[in-house]
């Protein structure tokens, strides 16, 4: 880190000659950069998406792969990076090449130190402002969309304004909601709006990843540790230098391995496995988990000392039965999105598809509802969603739960009560929803309920319900 704060630009120079690589971060550190240098196009490839440089320069003749292949390799990974190019003498048309495909520069061996220090600089200026412009733009985004996270709902608001108020620290974050609630987008959020939001975002899933290669993800190895450890292996940890970390479903960590990290986050140095070298590091921690904490702790899956460590602010996304007035918004942003991707000229939801949509309970949260809009704008066969073009489990299920049987010997009040509460339950307590189901104004329907004495969430209502 600079002394302002700020982390030290950072450089990759990616060359098959050892000494040309050697007298780069030679040059490249006594300019004040952070250099990492790779002896062939896949060690940089490595090196590049996890700890996502400033600037890289590349060598045209590698061992495994031509130059100009492995700068579109890396555009494609992160276009944001610039890359200088090092060839031969006289290999104009490479130069050609490497511009048409993003080069920020052709440089021409021999390289001048003057000129390899001037060429970084002016690099590293041009990715610096292009960061703060993106950084801009995501400043003045719409009111209703924080960081590509979408809602109006006023338990979405509260959580943007507490992500806004916390993202600044570099307080430990802890990330709590059900599958397919945004949890990976607010980490996002919070990463791209904190101080380190041009450093790596370094990400790894606990569950997706053997229980036993999870250790030697994050903290590294040396080259013969053990039993096909070919090579140093730089770990997630060490990668995350000046960034944020986050490690998702944290409560699939084994147990053994939580301690070793509450000793990483006391002392914040380790070192990796089969090595005497000591990593310092300088990472924010954000975690994300769908289990019951209480329980998870209780049954012994989440060490208590962890989990005081990492919870210094807690984040709770709400699952999307809980902000049933965000559907509609959520369904114009997928239907803008699928309809661009995939070339349809699908314009709107039928009123009718929407009624189903809402009543729906989803329990795969915002990511079920993203991949029903999107099969939609594809079986769509005019330009409107209509409820045939929605899954067959979403019908069967409106059509259900739409049927509304009077029982026998009921007054008229005592049915008026039964349909206000049901259409309520069905809309998941929306009141909006309902009023216009039943045709009422709203206003009408909270007198209707004061009336009839239905609490807000149904539960003592729908107990004198059964027993009337």
């Amino acid at each position: 880190m600079t002394p302002n704060g700020k982390r030290r630009r950072r450089v990759l120079a990616i060359d098959d000659e050892p000494a040309t690589a050697d007298w780069l971060r030679q040059v490249i550190e006594a300019e004040g950069y952070e250099v990492r240098a790779a002896l062939s196009g896949e060690a940089g490839e490595e090196v590049f998406r996890h700890w996502r440089p400033d600037v890289v320069l590349a060598g045209l003749a590698l061992p495994d792969v031509d130059g100009i292949q492995l700068l579109k390799q890396l555009k494609e990974i992160d276009p944001q990076p610039e890359t200088i190019v090092i060839g031969g003498e006289g290999t104009i048309n490479r130069a050609v090449e490497a511009g048409r495909a993003g080069a920020f520069f052709f440089l021409e061996k021999p390289v001048s130190q003057d000129g390899l220090v001037d060429l970084l600089r002016q690099a590293a200026n041009r990715n610096e402002e292009r960061a703060e412009h993106q950084h801009l733009r995501e400043q003045i985004r719409g009111q209703y969309s924080f960081a590509n996270v979408v809602g109006q709902s006023r338990v979405m608001k509260e959580l943007f304004e507490l992500v806004e108020r916390v993202a600044a620290s570099d307080a430990n974050i802890l990330i709590q909601g059900e599958n397919g609630t945004g949890k990976e987008l607010i980490a996002n959020a919070i990463h791209h709006n904190s101080n380190r939001a041009s450093g790596p975002f370094i990400k790894i899933n606990c569950a997706s990843i053997p229980k036993d290669l999870i250790e030697s993800e994050l903290f590294g190895y040396k080259k013969g540790a053990f039993t096909g450890a070919g090579t140093d292996k730089v770990g997630l940890l060490e990668l995350a230098e000046g960034g944020s970390l986050l490690l998702d479903e944290i409560g699939e960590m084994p147990p053994y391995l939580q301690t070793k990290l509450l000793r990483v986050l006391q002392e914040r140095e380790y070192r990796p496995i089969g090595s005497d070298r000591i990593v310092r590091v300088d990472f924010r921690l954000v975690c994300a988990t769908n289990i019951d904490l209480d329980a998870a702790l209780r049954d012994g899956k989440l060490r208590e000392d962890l989990y005081f460590r990492i919870n210094t602010i807690t984040l709770r996304v709400p699952a999307l039965r809980e902000r049933t007035e965000d559907i509609p918004l959520l369904c114009e942003h997928f239907l803008e999105k699928y309809k661009t991707r995939h070339q349809r000229n699908v314009k709107s939801i039928a009123p009718a598809a929407y009624h189903v949509l809402i009543r729906h309970r989803w329990p795969g949260n915002v990511r079920e509802l993203e991949n029903v809009i999107e099969r939609g704008v594809l079986v769509a066969k005019g330009t409107e969603i209509t409820v045939n073009d929605l899954p067959e489990s979403l019908r069967t299920e409106s059509a259900t739960t739409t049927e509304f049987v009077i029982p026998p010997h009921r007054t008229l009040a005592e049915i008026e009560k039964m349909a206000i509460l049901q259409t309520l339950q069905r809309t998941n307590w929306n009141k909006q929803e309902a009023a216009q189901i039943l045709g009422l104004y709203r206003p009408t329907l909270y007198s209707k309920m004061k009336k009839h004495e239905i609490q807000d969430g149904g539960k003592s209502g729908a107990r004198r319900a059964a027993g009337a």
